[in-house]
């Protein structure tokens, strides 16, 4: 009987790992997809070295604010290190959301720099709302480009912020 109920037990927790294993993957799939079928990212994914992908990024602020989400990077399509994503804020801002973000290399260059686990962004770096009905115009900036997609909350601000991020190789 207990070695019943300890194959049992054995089972069920396999079978959640892998399930959640498979809710990940999903995640990371339908995150690509919002970007890859967006009409300004979606060039993007022919032309480009590689990307940073991140399917929920929560920002949150009062005054100083800051965001966090973890990500993958792939190369050519194929997924080949983990990232995350901070971001530090300062000035007039109240109120929390979740968004994901895309970052697309241009080329070797920009994805070796990224890859040094020290990228940062500054305060002059500007992500592309996808969702948004201005008429940006998305391009690389120093091999880099950045598209966000908002997934929910409410946040108003007017803030100076830096990202940084970090490059774990799988």
């Amino acid at each position: 009987m207990k070695k019943i109920l300890v194959a049992l037990l054995l089972s069920v927790f396999a079978f959640s790992t892998l399930s959640a294993d498979s809710d990940v993957e999903k995640s990371y799939k339908k995150t690509i997809n919002t970007f890859k079928f967006s009409k300004r990212a979606g060039p993007f994914f022919k032309t480009c070295y590689g990307y940073a992908v991140f399917p929920t990024v929560g920002k949150g602020g009062f005054g100083i604010g800051g965001a966090h989400g973890k990500g993958r990077v792939y190369v050519k399509g194929k997924y080949v290190a983990d990232t995350t994503l901070s971001q530090l804020s300062f000035g007039f801002q109240a109120g929390g959301q979740a968004f994901s973000q895309i970052m697309f290399f241009q080329n070797a260059n920009a994805f070796s720099a990224y890859k040094t686990g020290n990228f940062e962004l500054g305060a002059q770096a500007t992500a592309v709302a996808i969702t948004s009905g201005i008429g940006a115009n998305a391009d690389y900036d120093k091999g880099i480009a950045i598209f966000t997609a908002a997934k929910g909350g409410l946040m108003y601000e007017a803030t100076v912020a830096g990202q940084k991020f970090t490059y774990d190789p799988k």
